[in-house]
């Protein structure tokens, strides 16, 4: 594998610290800045909206640009964004810096996603993309704690000067190892990007990454009064469970990307169903400490396992604009977040028990099951069938791509 991909990580542990750490940090930042906790937590949604919005414009504005320049300007971005985070004296501000960080998100992973395929010869293109995705992972098992620490002692402000510092040290990373690459001749511009999005198959994709992703939501914005309420954990072990969540997502990452190398397909319904599984057990995991642990370890390895799948999916079924799709893919990922902790957040309202957002999810596990199958049956349709059997042969033509496995 190409050290180029270590620059690509130290990008992704760098976003994937600050996207999180201030979930750690709102009672710190609402007492000094003098709000209440639920008016910090808007920073939190400020974020989200950054990468919502951000991801698939700038992947579609810098389109015409070289991939290497790109991420290094999106770098800089999340250090600007950081750094105005820290400096901020209120709260107005600190909302605005949190959206310029949250811009950059979606269109890193997205563009860095289709270098890391690009690096690798075609039978490790999903392990190369999920190592570029480990460094999201290790921040969760990593990062996020350290940074916690660092915003617990120093004050909130140092913590984002702290992944600030991380973003720089991406820059210079990204500068030394990813290869010079030419402006893409290919582009056509923000209307041309734009287009590939019509498609059907790029829709289904998308729709599975926010189903199954929504799925992990559903159940892990809500794990903390799980392991409290029902497992019997006190709330000081609840920081050491999370990162066994950490730790099971990084396995799963590692293992997804090494599994879709082999067959992508079987990957993302597997992880899939493996994911609605493990929520549809979560009311019985819970009954005990150890098999609390236990759930709260294989919902990280069987939610990360269709990380790769995921993001190659969409990229397959765009080929003409594979990082506005992949950009895209990173805007769905946070609508998932959203839209599963409120659904989550109906059954619990709805008074059906604490580990009841667990078996939503896993409703929402099925339901990207169902699309994802949607979308195979509508690539088979759209495919003639001598296309089909050359892909079977193993050369893959230009218009198979999409069901290539």
């Amino acid at each position: 594998m190409p050290l180029a991909l270590l620059a690509l990580a130290v990008g992704a542990f760098g976003i994937g610290t600050t996207e999180f750490v201030m979930m750690g940090l709102l009672p710190d930042v609402a007492d000094d800045l003098g709000i209440s906790i639920p008016a910090a937590g808007h920073l939190v949604s400020a974020y989200a909206l950054g990468v919502v919005i951000g991801a698939p414009l700038l992947a579609a504005a810098t389109a015409r640009m070289s991939r290497r320049t790109v991420l290094i300007a999106l770098m800089g971005l999340f250090v600007a964004g950081n750094a105005l985070s820290a400096l901020a004296p209120d709260q107005h501000w600190l909302l605005a810096a949190r959206l310029l960080s949250g811009l950059p998100h979606g269109a890193f992973f997205g563009v860095g996603a289709v270098v890391a395929a690009g690096m690798a010869a075609p039978e490790r293109r999903a392990r190369s993309v999920s190592l570029m995705f480990l460094g999201l992972t290790v921040a969760n098992v990593v990062g996020v704690p350290a940074a916690t620490l660092m915003g617990q002692h120093l004050g909130w402000r140092a913590a984002f000067l702290g992944v600030g510092a991380i973003g720089v040290a991406a820059i210079a990373s990204l500068a030394l190892l990813v290869p010079h690459d030419r402006a893409q001749a290919t582009a056509t511009g923000l209307r041309g990007e734009l287009a590939a999005l019509r498609s059907l198959p790029v829709w289904l994709a998308l729709g599975t990454t926010v189903a199954g992703f929504g799925a992990l939501f559903a159940a892990y914005s809500y794990i903390t009064p799980m392991l409290t309420d029902a497992a019997g954990y006190a709330e000081t072990s609840v920081t050491l469970l999370l990162a066994l969540f950490g730790v099971g997502a990084t396995a799963g990452n590692l293992l997804g990307g090494r599994l879709a190398d082999h067959s992508l397909r079987a990957t993302l319904f597997g992880g899939l169903t493996a994911l609605a599984a493990v929520l549809a057990l979560f009311p019985l995991l819970m009954s005990t400490a150890w098999s609390a642990a236990a759930a709260v370890t294989l919902l990280g390895t069987a939610a990360f396992v269709t990380g790769s799948p995921l993001q190659l999916t969409v990229m397959e079924k765009a080929a003409s604009a594979p990082s506005l799709a992949s950009s895209a893919n990173q805007a769905a990922f946070n609508l998932a977040n959203a839209g599963g902790a409120w659904i989550g957040g109906l059954a619990l309202a709805a008074g059906h028990g604490v580990t009841s957002p667990a078996l939503t999810g896993a409703a929402l596990a099925v339901l990207g099951l169902a699309v994802a199958a949607t979308a195979y049956a509508v690539d088979r349709r759209r495919v003639p069938r001598g296309s089909r059997e050359r892909v079977v042969a193993g050369n893959v033509p230009q218009d198979a791509q999409a069901v290539r496995r």
